[in-house]
């Protein structure tokens, strides 16, 4: 394991690419948090976001897994980029020759996978918990460390759509083509959900939650739920105008569930693939 983990990293550090979107990706990060935490003026009002309790324990874990899951698509770009460039360069025919065998190979990029949502789920750790102890209103450990929940959440959702990148990159071998087949997929389930939310409105047959949640995207998606109407103020707001948030915010054991089929089936599909195909 540490052999193949080796080769990976190898082949990472020359990648300028993946060191420059890395670097972009917590950057962005970073960035997200110093703009809330920056003190506005505005109309002599002095605002910061900071002090909306986003950063309050133990909701900002909940906040940041959230905020920061929209940013997995920089990685998911290192991924599919280091998995097609085994194609382009021939490094991938190459390791065969050299006695890497192809579930070797595979198993190589899923240490990959790994070791980047490992990275990831690390860094959102340590700044969150550094945001959380400057801004949060409450430093009790038991509040602090309550709802880790949302960092698992996080790591799941991570795995499986960076395992869905790296069968993209093995099956279409072209970086472009691979996270476009990635957005047109986005949009296919989309119209999946308006045909199902149609047919529950109008022929009250519903297949949203039987069938549409086991779809990749929305399984990931369904991990970890907006956390804005969580906040107070919302809250508050939303009872001044007589409605109510009747919803969940827990990260569903079934979407792990879901969420960790399909990083075993985009891994086998990826092995299937390498395995019958003449390179």
């Amino acid at each position: 394991m540490l052999r193949l983990l080796s080769i990976e990293l190898d082949k990472i550090k020359r990648n300028k690419a993946a060191k420059v979107i890395t670097l972009v990706y917590g950057s962005l990060i970073l960035g997200i948090s110093l703009i809330a935490s920056y003190e506005f003026d505005f109309a002599g009002i002095n605002f910061r976001i900071a002090d909306q309790g986003i950063f309050n324990f133990p909701f900002i874990w909940h906040f940041n897994g959230f905020m920061a899951s929209w940013l997995k698509i920089f990685f998911a770009i290192v991924i599919v980029s280091i998995v097609a460039n085994e194609y382009s360069y021939n490094t991938l025919k190459q390791n065969l020759i050299d006695g890497l065998s192809k579930k070797e190979f595979i198993a190589s990029k899923f240490l990959a996978v790994l070791l980047f949502s490992v990275i990831s789920c690390l860094f959102l750790f340590i700044v969150s918990m550094t945001l959380g102890l400057v801004f949060s209103d409450f430093t009790e450990i038991g509040i602090i460390f309550s709802d880790l929940q949302y960092m698992l959440g996080y790591f799941i959702k991570l795995i499986t759509f960076f395992s869905f990148c790296m069968f993209l990159g093995i099956w279409i071998k072209r970086s472009a083509f691979a996270l476009g087949f990635l957005g047109v997929w986005q949009v296919f389930e989309a119209m999946i959900y308006i045909f199902f939310s149609w047919l529950k409105n109008k022929k009250d047959i519903d297949l949203i939650d039987n069938v549409y949640n086991l779809l990749p995207l929305n399984a990931m998606s369904d991990l970890i739920v907006e956390p804005f109407t969580r906040l107070g103020a919302v809250q508050t707001l939303a009872n001044q105008v007589g409605e109510s948030f009747d919803k969940s915010y827990d990260v569903p054991w079934y979407s792990i569930v879901i969420c960790l089929v399909w990083t075993t089936l985009f891994v086998y599909w990826s092995y299937l693939i390498l395995k019958r195909r003449d390179l």
